[in-house]
Formats: structure tokens, C-alpha cells, sequence
């Protein structure tokens, strides 16, 4: 683990860090997905809206 030494005789530990990559633009097929998602979810609030809407 690495460590520092200060004055004194302390030590400081500190975290490893992580690896850091850059993140990669989401491709056709992932774009699409997306996509139905969006429209199922907007799909389903709508339809629990006008469920709830005629319920009351």
C-alpha cells in the first residue's frame, strides 16, 4: 500500500486510484434501445396517468 512519511514520523496511506479511460459513444444498436426504452416509458406513465385519471 503506498504511503507517505511526514515530519514527525506519521504516515499517510492513501487509496489506490482507479484506471481512467474515457467513456465511448453509445453505438447504433444501443442508440435504438434507447430510443424504445423511451418510448415504453413514456407509454407506461402515460397510461398509468390516464389509468388514474378514470379511477378517480
Amino acid at each position: 500500500m503506498p504511503y507517505t512519511t511526514e515530519e514527525g514520523g506519521r504516515l499517510n496511506n492513501f487509496a489506490k486510484e482507479p484506471k481512467v479511460y474515457q467513456a465511448q459513444p453509445p453505438t447504433d444498436g444501443q442508440k435504438r434501445t434507447y430510443i424504445i426504452l423511451g418510448i415504453a416509458a413514456t407509454a407506461l406513465v402515460g397510461g398509468l396517468i390516464s389509468v388514474a385519471f378514470l379511477v378517480s
